[in-house]
């Protein structure tokens, strides 16, 4: 029952309810966020540090930076889930958040691929090292 209560107050705060709307829909680190929602770095964390102790959120850490993304099992990510199901599609805070994700990724994505063209010699000798991934 402390599993389902924490996860309750996790979700019942209109930042972290739009956090779990964007881990619904992958993987993102705490600067990406900021960027997102526009508020500040510690005030994100400390939301993101609250869904992933209440077992909402699952965090993964690469290199310096951690991700986070909605959990794929467990009461927390059920009661998340549920919870999103019943958000209407068509929420205005919902949407613009999920258009600058999608602004965010595309710019990521065209920084990646110039990156790749700009220097292919190197991403080679990379790649023959079979470094994980």
């Amino acid at each position: 029952m402390d599993q389902i209560i924490a996860a309750l107050r996790a979700i019942a705060e209109p930042t972290r309810l739009r956090l779990v709307a964007l881990g619904a829909e992958g993987e993102w680190c705490v600067t990406d966020l900021v960027e997102i929602l526009g508020q500040s770095q510690p005030r994100l964390s400390r939301h993101l540090r609250l869904l992933a102790e209440a077992g909402v959120f699952e965090r993964a850490r690469e290199g310096p930076n951690v991700f986070f993304r909605l959990a794929d099992t467990g009461p927390g990510a059920a009661l998340a889930r549920a919870a999103l199901a019943r958000v209407p599609e068509d929420d205005p805070l919902l949407a613009a958040d999920r258009h600058r994700a999608r602004s965010l990724r595309a710019v990521r994505a065209r920084a990646a691929s110039a990156a790749f063209q700009a220097n292919p010699v190197a991403w080679d000798e990379l790649r023959a090292l079979d470094l994980p991934a």
